[in-house]
């Protein structure tokens, strides 16, 4: 291969006089003519010439220009091969097409990096152009150099830059997404362009890990916190808890290395435990086999800052992702942006989870504990709709206005907000409060609407207010008046329809008096309330919805009010696209003639307070349906709902279900981390829970929606042993 250079001396050829046969000032067997005519032309350009014939294609001769660019003198590159020019950073793609280009005889350009005789680097545009004597033999080869090292260099400033406008768009993209779990995974995705591995570590009830690259999976040791590990992590924490700001190099070591030199500069001291264990996993293992779980690796730490302070630090491999040594200023200056927009996001996560989690607090106060209702079975459920963050302004209520009374409310606010979930609680409290004086259920409803109207209440809203007395002899006079509302459906002999009458416009719409309508319930009939959210679906109109309602009524056979609920909630709810809340009352008398599913469901707070709830549920469930392992149950259901309110985020879901394989128990949260099995300990509180669950029943986790469902079943026959506490 041939370098083109400019400036040089003629040097004698194979056959002794110097001059390349073929070239076009010379006559045959006369290289030194035709070399000194090439340079006089060749003034300002660096020209080479090389000899194919002999071994190893050697230079025979450059001109001056070439050593004023290279800084190689004629006597120092003649007779050598020109690849002395290149190093390591000598780009191989290029360098082959540059051979086929001479194997084949044909002129070929190529761009190279080559190196100055003083060791500094430059680009190379590189023409070769074989010389063919006058039987077409190759003899010589002419090569022409250009130095655009300013060209290259402005083009790759131009390349640099439009990829890094690039990823911070894609990172802007990543950190977009409302769950943070699903965005902290996209942006370390992002950032692969840039260096080998990152990690965001989030300062949560601690130091804990949020996301890394390339690992699907988070060990499943609870807490995943740096509280146990700070020894040796004082760049990270130092910087997690806001005492140094602006980004650090460092250095940690992985598994079994030694502790970094503390003289060396810029060093801390070594990781321990997880996160050099974590190392490991993340760093491409070094091709030198003695370099293997080498010494201290460098990272590069840049604290995630916050509106109040720092919100935690991004972890990367101090190193880009091509390959070289350490990070350039305009890459770090690129991870202070990310981590910078990395802030503004969690951020606005953070204040609208305490948005959601305080709107769904005020609402979840508003609805009412199940009341017990003398002489009537009554089944009642509510869920937000999980697109919305568990916030919504539907709402059920269920009172006793007077001793023979029973007053059923189902209601729907417009929106998913704190605003629909103060107007959803102000709008019960003024039902609860006419209902108990007034007994003709249209007239409830024009006293709301003039209170409504004078409240200004801006949101809209639906409402359904059905009042049941007892005539005696088991028998129920059902009285209702709608404002805008769903008709309630009633189910008689098995066959079910939807109640007319008693319709009107929206609550606080207008001043036209209100209808009431009036229809009997008798021993085993079943009245349904619910909002839209349980049949109306994207994919179907409002009135198929109700005729689907009144289908799946009639094709429930539960021997109570719950099991008739389930199947509703299994046939229409299982993937509500709206808030949904269901009143379900059955009038006691004979039961069906075939068994219903046996399932319940709850959505419980995720408070302490839950887990006594979640606990008595399934001890009364288990005597219901006559379960052998109603114990057994009962413990497992208090572990799961504990392990979902301490570790678990926004409120649990709990499900029992009963089949010829046992028990299933399912409990919700919206926390996607797995669930870990901690080592028993000996001394104080806790570290059983998951153990106990293990001994009782097979157990295990899945992915639900933005959270995860931990599941356990039990065999109707229990183990002889087992207990524990949690």
């Amino acid at each position: 291969m041939v370098n083109p250079v400019a400036g040089g001396r003629p040097t004698g050829g194979p056959d002794g006089d110097g001059v390349p046969p073929g070239t076009p000032s010379s006559a045959p067997g006369d290289d030194s003519t035709a070399l000194a005519a090439l340079a006089a032309l060749a003034t300002d350009v660096p020209v080479v010439v090389s000899d194919p014939r002999q071994a190893d294609d050697p230079l025979v001769w450059v001109n001056d220009a070439f050593t004023r660019t290279t800084g190689y003198a004629a006597e120092d590159a003649v007779g050598r091969n020109c690849r002395f020019l290149q190093d390591e950073g000598t780009d191989p793609v290029e360098l082959e097409r540059l051979r086929a280009g001479m194997a084949a005889r044909e002129p070929v350009t190529v761009v190279l990096r080559n190196v100055r005789r003083d060791g500094t680097p430059f680009w190379n545009e590189v023409s070769v152009s074989p010389v063919l004597d006058e039987r077409g033999d190759l003899v010589h080869r002419v090569g022409v150099q250009v130095d655009v090292t300013a060209r290259v260099e402005a083009e790759r400033a131009a390349t640099a830059a439009r990829g890094r406008l690039s990823l911070l768009a894609d990172v802007a993209e990543a950190v977009a997404e409302l769950d943070v779990r699903r965005s902290l995974a996209r942006l370390t995705g992002v950032l692969e362009r840039l260096v080998p591995w990152s990690a965001v570590l989030l300062v949560q009830d601690g130091l804990r890990l949020g996301a890394v690259t390339g690992v699907d999976e988070l060990p499943s040791v609870p807490p995943f916190s740096l509280l146990g590990a700070r020894e040796g992590l004082d760049p990270l924490v130092d910087q997690a808890l806001g005492r140094e700001e602006g980004p650090r190099r460092a250095r940690l070591a992985g598994a079994g290395a030694p502790p970094a030199d503390p003289a060396e500069p810029g060093a801390g001291p070594a990781a321990s435990g997880w996160l050099a264990g974590l190392l490991d996993r993340l760093l491409v293992e070094p091709a030198d086999d003695a370099a293997r779980g080498g010494g201290p690796r460098p990272v590069l730490s840049v604290p995630v800052p916050g509106r109040d302070g720092v919100l935690g630090v991004l972890v990367v491999a101090d190193a880009p992702a091509g390959g070289g040594e350490g990070l350039e200023d305009d890459d770090v200056d690129l991870l202070v942006e990310v981590a910078r927009r990395l802030g503004l996001s969690l951020a606005s996560a953070r204040l609208l989870e305490q948005q959601h989690l305080l709107a769904e607090a005020l609402q979840r106060s508003m609805l009412p504990e199940q009341p017990h209702v003398p002489d009537l079975d009554v089944w009642s459920y509510y869920v937000p709709s999980a697109d919305h963050a568990q916030v919504g302004g539907d709402w059920f209520d269920v009172m006793t206005p007077g001793p023979d009374a029973v007053g059923l409310v189902v209601g729907d606010v417009v929106g998913h907000d704190i605003e629909a979930a103060a107007a959803m609680g102000q709008l019960r409290s003024v039902v609860r409060a006419y209902a108990h004086e007034q007994e003709e259920p249209g007239t409830v409803l024009m006293r709301v609407d003039q209170l409504v109207a004078g409240m200004r209440i801006r949101r809209s809203a639906s409402l359904l207010y059905a009042r049941l007395e007892d005539l005696g002899d088991g028998t129920w006079e059902v009285s209702w008046s709608r404002a805008g509302h769903l008709p309630p459906v009633l189910v008689q002999a098995g066959r079910a329809r939807a109640l007319s009458g008693g319709e009107g416009v929206l609550v606080g719409v207008g001043d036209r008096p209100r209808s009431t309508a009036v229809v009997e319930a008798g021993p085993g009939d079943v009245l349904v309330l619910c909002t839209d959210g349980l049949v109306e679906r994207r994919s179907r109109s409002l009135r198929d919805g109700v005729a689907a309602l009144v289908e799946a009524c009639e094709g429930a056979w539960g021997t109570d009010a719950a099991g008739t609920g389930e199947h509703l909630l299994e046939v229409l709810g299982d993937v509500p696209e709206d808030d949904l809340a269901v009143v379900v009352v059955r009038v006691p008398g004979p039961a069906p003639t075939r068994p219903g599913p046996r399932r319940r469901r709850w959505q419980l707070p995720g408070d302490p307070g839950s887990v006594a709830r979640a606990r008595r549920k399934a001890s009364r469930l288990g005597r219901l349906w006559g379960l052998p392992s109603t114990a057994q149950a009962e413990l497992v259901v208090s572990e799961l709902v504990g392990n979902a309110v301490l570790h678990g985020w926004g409120p649990v879901g709990l499900r029992l279900q009963h089949d010829e394989r046992g028990l299933l128990v399912e409990v919700d949260d919206a926390n996607p981390a797995p669930p870990g099995v901690v080592a028993e300990r000996r001394e104080g509180p806790g570290g059983f829970g998951l153990h106990v669950v293990e001994r009782l029943s097979d157990w295990g986790w899945r992915h639900s929606g933005s959270g995860k469902t931990v599941w356990a079943r039990l065999p109707d026959q229990p183990p002889a042993t087992g207990g524990g506490r949690g």
